[in-house]
């Protein structure tokens, strides 16, 4: 039995998918693939951090995002939406984007992980990210407990800093804290 064809994307094929789509899709190497969607505590989480990040950089030259904002990997053509991401200084549009939706430049990306898509993002989606020649940081951000990874980018690569429990994790590129009972508050919790 033979395999159905699967049809490829340009870049700008999936820039028109995503303008037409109610549903949001990552893109690289001419595939397109839809998103899935997140839980109740994930959207807390991350809602959480882009509190956190916002108050803690109010006057400074960097902004929060959330998933709305896609990212591509120049080096690798990945275009994604990451959970949040922190730019520092002027936007860098990809000029692929007629539209200027896309960005090249984060500073800090954050990743809520969840059971479906945990492997992807602390694999082969994380080896992506660590291309940007922008990015010095990544945080991901466990959905089963109180754990956050940070990889954050040293002169001699890429190193891994977890911060567990009742910790605060360290956004030393963006002059950031994230404490753990923060970012896993739970108003409705009681």
């Amino acid at each position: 039995m033979s395999e159905p064809a699967r049809q490829l994307f340009s870049f700008r094929d999936y820039l028109q998918l995503e303008e037409d789509s109610g549903v949001k899709h990552e893109f690289l190497d001419g595939h397109v693939w839809a998103m899935a969607g997140g839980s109740p505590d994930h959207a807390r989480i991350a809602a959480n951090v882009i509190a956190l990040l916002a108050t803690q950089l109010r006057g400074r030259r960097c902004a929060v995002f959330d998933s709305d904002l896609r990212v591509r990997v120049k080096a690798t053509g990945l275009g994604t939406y990451p959970d949040l991401s922190v730019v520092c200084g002027s936007l860098e549009l990809d000029p692929e984007d007629p539209k200027g939706h896309t960005i090249t430049n984060p500073t800090v990306i954050v990743e809520v992980l969840s059971p479906s898509t945990e492997a992807y993002d602390r694999g082969e989606k994380l080896e992506h990210y660590q291309q940007i020649a922008s990015l010095q940081e990544v945080a991901l951000m466990a959905h089963d407990r109180r754990r956050i990874d940070v990889w954050r980018r040293t002169d001699g690569g890429w190193v891994q800093i977890v911060a567990e429990r009742d910790e605060a994790a360290a956004l030393a590129s963006i002059d950031c804290d994230l404490p753990l009972a923060e970012v896993y508050r739970d108003p409705l919790a009681g």
